[in-house]
């Protein structure tokens, strides 16, 4: 078997929740982020939510769809019409060629087990239920063919950081295609790891007590704690992409893009795809929100590709903002694992059935049957 990111399934006690049901059925995301912050432990739900620096980016994610913090910015507003036939709405649609049945899928974060026992497994059982797409992490604390075993009827697309042995990272693309994963994300936005706070304050539970098995040749079989290795490649370049290219028949994504300059370098070099993310504010802070980078990115690549979005979804109008303002899909990364946290594979099947209806409800209150019908007229920008 090849060599793959793996965490101890020994974990200690501390860090496996014991979760009692809620008093009450659980109504919309943030229902279930406050659930799992009471049930986590504190290192944990730090490592979660944490995000670079003073977190600005991480909060700005979120408010930008709503403008409730910053009284000189704009704010995204729906303009719905009315008398339209909406008894048939239909939320499915399509990402590199493949069906799903609403365009809300799953973001790639790590550790799964860190909230749930069964890991990336139950995430990408719930996400074949839900007939969504779920990008498996590089630290997936389960083994790449266990996730496609347990759900293997599942759109799934794999998360490489590339590691500086490009033969190892040579044969983890390899494997996954065999694996039926369909399209080859790279995260674009780790050349290093952001500054964590939470993570430095916390002594990260991950450093002292998981043990990853790093990407390593077939003669070497050691493990280093997670945070003491240094396995993402900071040399890579845009003339790399070609290289990957050349050792996969899969679609390349590129996960991380905020700039029509770098939007346009992806076009040039040929790739499939652009997830527009300042990965949950975890990296560099300060950086624009999500949605705020949407448009550029969108107007740059000229219908050439298809363009999703990662960062702040918390509704079905955030969902529908989103879509209006040019993404084809858009990617759930933390709450995801809320609903993970709150019971499983079930918790991640309730969590996006939640959400699911909600943009189905934005969809006839704004007048659309499909998906194809939403457009930049929907919405309008105005000032608080």
């Amino acid at each position: 078997m090849l060599p793959y990111f793996f965490l101890s399934k020994q974990l200690p006690d501390a860090l496996i929740p014991t979760i009692p049901g809620p008093e009450m059925p659980l109504a919309c995301l943030t229902d279930f982020q406050a659930f799992a912050r009471e049930r986590l432990p504190k290192s944990t739900w730090d490592f979660i939510e944490g995000g670079a620096d003073d977190s600005f980016t991480r909060d700005d994610n979120i408010a930008a769809f709503k403008r409730k913090l910053f009284v000189a910015e704009h704010r995204i507003r729906l303009r719905p019409r009315y008398l339209k036939n909406v008894v048939n709405v239909d939320t499915r649609t399509t990402i590199q060629g493949e069906e799903i049945t609403a365009p809300i899928c799953i973001s790639p974060t790590g550790f799964h087990c860190l909230v749930w026992p069964d890991g990336e497994m139950s995430t990408a059982r719930a996400a074949q239920a839900a007939g969504v797409c779920y990008i498996t992490s590089t630290f997936a604390t389960c083994a790449l063919e266990d996730i496609a075993a347990t759900a293997p009827r599942g759109l799934r697309w794999f998360q490489l950081y590339v590691h500086p042995d490009r033969q190892l990272s040579k044969q983890l693309v390899q494997r996954v295609e065999s694996l039926g994963f369909k399209a080859l994300v790279i995260t674009v936005d780790v050349p290093k790891l952001g500054n964590r706070r939470h993570d430095i304050r916390n002594q990260l539970d991950l450093k002292l007590n998981l043990l990853l098995k790093d990407l390593h040749s077939p003669k070497e079989r050691t493990s280093m704690p997670y945070f003491q290795m240094s396995p993402i490649d900071s040399s890579i370049c845009w003339n790399d992409l070609s290289w990957l290219q050349s050792i996969t028949r899969l679609p390349i994504i590129l996960k991380g893009i905020l700039t029509k300059e770098d939007a346009e370098l992806a076009m040039k070099h040929n790739v499939h795809g652009i997830i527009v993310s300042n990965h949950g504010g975890r990296q560099l802070d300060d950086v624009l929100a999500s949605i705020d980078a949407l448009a550029e990115v969108v107007a740059a690549v000229k219908g050439t590709m298809e363009v999703y979005l990662d960062g702040g979804i918390r509704t079905g109008n955030d969902v529908l903002k989103a879509l209006a303002l040019g993404a084809k899909c858009v990617f759930l990364g933390r709450p995801i694992l809320w609903g993970l946290a709150y019971k499983g594979e079930d918790g991640v099947k309730e969590l996006l059935n939640i959400i699911k209806n909600e943009f189905h409800t934005s969809m006839a209150l704004t007048g659309c049957q499909s998906v194809a019908e939403i457009n930049q007229d929907m919405i309008q920008f105005s000032r608080l």
